[in-house]
């Protein structure tokens, strides 16, 4: 496994267990984040703060179950991507959901310094809906 698809999958595991300080350890102090549009974090954030404002909290707020499940790390050097399933029940609806998803990470001296998100967005939004 090369030392990029390694740092991926230790976030996914980070992720997994719930620890944000071990995900943001491994973002660049620029990361440049940008969520798919249509999904209700859509947007473009840089830094690890303004992921946290923009992406986790507000996803966790609403769904405090909210999980990623990585399927496959396609590794290509410096890009890797991920195909998964994102999980959740939303806080108030009670609706739940399960959507597809690809992430495009790229990797430099061991941090993640770019995301991209690509997202079946409509599970969500019907989970959102009263």
């Amino acid at each position: 496994m090369s030392a990029n698809r390694e740092t991926v999958s230790a976030m996914y595991e980070a992720m997994a267990r719930g620890d944000v300080p071990a995900v943001l350890a491994m973002f660049d102090p620029q990361i440049d984040w940008t969520d798919a549009e249509g999904f209700m974090t859509e947007g473009h954030y840089v830094g690890p703060e303004a992921v946290v404002q923009g992406v986790f909290g507000p996803l966790f707020a609403e769904f405090p179950n909210f999980a990623v499940r990585p399927d496959e790390i396609i590794d290509g050097g410096d890009r890797l991507v991920t195909l998964g399933r994102y999980t959740g029940t939303h806080a108030t609806t009670g609706k739940s959901f399960d959507a597809a998803f690809a992430h495009v990470w790229t990797i430099a001296n061991g941090l993640a310094t770019t995301f991209r998100q690509f997202v079946d967005a409509a599970p969500t939004e019907e989970a959102r809906r009263s």
